[in-house]
C-alpha cells in the first residue's frame, strides 16, 4: 500500500515541481495570440475554456492504455509502479506539454508538420504515414475494445455487431462535426464519469485494505519476466505514449492562452498516471498474484479484470458505473483518433476543412480501411500499435529537443527520455516476432549502435539549424486579439 500511495503522491508533487520547471524552461508568453483566435474557422479552431479543454485532453489521450496496459503490466509486479511514476513525470508529461505548446506556437500544427520543420522535410512524409497508420490502428482497436466491454455489461442481450456499428456511427459524427458540437459538449460529462469511477476503485482499494504488494529488492526484477524493453511497451499510455502527440493539436487549436498549457497538457498526463496506478494496484492485489491474474486474463482478457475489480469493490451498481467509465476511455480516444487522422491528412494535402464535403472526402476512406482492419486479429493489431506508439513518442521528444536546442534552452529535458526510448524501440523491433526476430544479444547491440548513430545525426542537424537561425514560431504579431 505504501508504494502505491507514495507513487500517487510523487505524481502530484511532480506536477507542481518538475511541471513548473519544464514550463519555465519553455517560456510561456501570456500575451501571445493562440491559434484558437488567429486561425478561427468554427470547426477545428474554436476557443474553449480551460476546464473543458483539460477534460477533453484527458479523454483524448486516455484510451484503454491507462487501464488495460497497467493491468497487463501488473504481471511484472510492483516495478510497474516505478515506470508509471518516473515515466509519467519525466517522459510522458514532458512529451505532452512540449508537443502541445510547440503546436500552439505553430498554428496548431500536427506532429508530421512539426517534424518537417524541425527534423527535416523528409521526416514530414515518414511521420505523416506513421501517424496516420497509428491513428487507424488506435481507432480500430478502440472500436472493438469498448464494444466488447459493453457487450459484457449488457449480458450479451445486444449483438456485438450492432454495438460496433453504433460506435462507428458515433465516430463518424465526432470526426465530421465542429469540435464544440459533440466533443465539446459531451466530454465534460464523460470526464466526470471517468474520474469518479477511477476514484471509486482507488478509494475502494484503500478502504478495504487491499493487499497491494510493496516494492522490494527481491521483487524488483520478477522471475521469468524480462523488464527491458517489454515493460515500456506493455505500459505506454499511463507513462509515455506517442498517441498523445497526435491528440494534443486538437486542444492546441482550442486553447485560449499559453498559461493554460501546464494544466491542460502536463497536468492531464499526470492524471492519467494516477489512473494507471489505480488499475495496476487493483490487478496486483485482487487476483491471488500473477498466477490468478494470468488465469483471468487468459479467460476474459483485461476487460474481465475491470468488471471483476469494479463490482467487487463498488457493488453491482457502482461497479457497472465504473465499467462504463472505462468504456468511455477508448470511445473518447477512438473518435479523436479518426478526427486527428482527418486533420493530419488535410494538413498534408493543404485541404481546407471548413466545408463538410472536404471533410467527407478524407473521412470516408479512413472508416472504410478501419472496417477492414476490424477483421484482423486484435492481438496482432495491439502489438503493432504498441511499437508504433512508442516510436511516435520518440519522434515527438526529439522534435521537442530540437526546438529547445535551437532556442538555446535546456534540451536535455526531452532528449534524455527520447534517447532512452529510442534504444528501446530499436531493440524491441529487432527482437520481436512482428519485427526481425533476432536474438536479444544482437537486438541490444543493434539498439545501442542504431541509437548512437541517430543521436549523432540529431546533433549535427541541430547545430546547423541553430547556426541558420531556423524560425521557431509562427509570426502572430499582426494579430491583436488575446484571450
Amino acid at each position: 500500500m505504501y508504494t502505491f500511495l507514495g507513487g500517487i503522491a510523487l505524481l502530484i508533487i511532480g506536477y507542481f515541481t518538475y511541471g513548473k520547471f519544464v514550463e519555465r524552461v519553455f517560456g510561456v508568453k501570456e500575451s501571445r495570440a493562440t491559434p484558437a483566435y488567429v486561425n478561427a474557422d468554427g470547426v477545428d479552431y474554436v476557443p474553449m475554456s480551460t476546464k473543458k479543454n483539460s477534460l477533453i485532453q484527458l479523454l483524448n489521450i486516455a484510451g484503454t492504455g491507462p487501464v488495460f496496459g497497467p493491468i497487463m503490466g501488473a504481471l511484472y509486479g510492483p516495478v510497474a509502479f516505478i515506470w508509471i511514476v518516473v515515466g509519467c513525470i519525466f517522459a510522458g508529461a514532458v512529451h505532452d506539454y512540449l508537443t502541445g505548446m510547440i503546436s500552439i506556437r505553430n498554428r496548431g500544427a500536427h506532429l508530421p508538420e512539426l517534424a518537417s520543420r524541425f527534423l527535416g522535410k523528409v521526416m514530414k512524409h515518414v511521420v505523416n504515414a506513421f501517424a496516420v497508420l497509428l491513428l487507424l490502428l488506435v481507432g480500430t482497436v478502440f472500436v472493438s475494445t469498448p464494444a466488447s466491454l459493453l457487450h459484457v455489461v449488457m449480458d450479451g442481450k445486444v449483438a456485438l455487431t450492432i454495438i460496433i456499428v453504433a460506435i462507428f456511427a458515433y465516430y463518424i459524427l465526432a470526426t465530421l462535426l465542429p469540435v464544440d458540437k459533440i466533443i465539446g459538449r459531451l466530454y465534460p460529462y464523460f470526464g466526470a464519469l471517468l474520474l469518479i469511477s477511477a476514484a471509486g476503485v482507488g478509494i475502494g482499494l484503500v478502504v478495504t485494505g487491499a493487499d497491494i504488494p510493496e516494492l522490494t529488492l527481491e521483487n524488483f526484477h520478477p522471475a521469468n519476466a524480462p523488464i527491458l524493453p517489454l515493460l515500456f511497451f506493455t505500459i505506454s499510455c499511463g507513462a509515455l505514449s506517442g498517441f498523445h502527440a497526435t491528440q494534443t493539436p486538437i486542444i492546441s487549436r482550442t486553447t485560449k492562452n499559453e498559461k493554460e498549457g501546464r494544466k491542460i497538457f502536463y497536468g492531464m498526463m499526470i492524471a492519467e498516471g494516477v489512473i494507471a496506478m489505480i488499475w495496476a494496484a487493483a490487478a496486483m492485489s485482487m487476483f491471488n498474484g500473477s498466477t490468478g491474474l494470468n488465469e483471468i486474463l487468459a479467460n476474459g482478457g483485461p476487460g474481465a479484470i475491470v468488471q471483476e475489480a469494479s463490482t467487487t469493490l463498488l457493488g453491482a451498481i457502482g461497479g457497472t458505473l465504473a465499467v462504463l467509465g472505462v468504456v468511455v476511455l477508448p470511445i473518447t480516444s477512438g473518435d479523436t483518433a479518426f478526427r486527428s487522422a482527418r486533420m493530419i491528412i488535410a494538413e498534408y494535402f493543404n485541404i481546407a476543412q471548413k466545408k463538410l464535403s472536404s471533410r467527407l472526402w478524407i473521412a470516408i476512406p479512413l472508416f472504410a480501411i478501419s472496417a477492414v482492419l476490424t477483421q484482423v486479429d486484435f492481438n496482432v493489431l495491439w502489438r503493432y500499435f504498441n511499437w508504433a506508439n512508442q516510436s511516435t513518442a520518440v519522434i515527438a521528444l526529439f522534435v521537442g529537443a530540437m526546438y529547445l536546442y535551437i532556442a538555446k534552452k535546456n534540451y536535455w529535458i526531452p532528449l534524455i527520455p527520447g534517447s532512452f526510448m529510442l534504444i528501446m524501440v530499436i531493440t524491441y523491433i529487432l527482437n520481436a516476432q512482428i519485427g526481425f526476430g533476432l536474438s536479444w544479444t544482437t537486438a541490444w547491440i543493434g539498439g545501442f549502435v542504431g541509437a548512437a548513430i541517430l543521436i549523432t545525426i540529431f546533433f549535427i542537424a541541430a547545430r546547423k539549424a541553430r547556426a541558420n537561425n531556423l524560425p521557431l514560431d509562427e509570426d502572430v504579431s499582426h494579430y491583436k486579439k488575446i484571450a
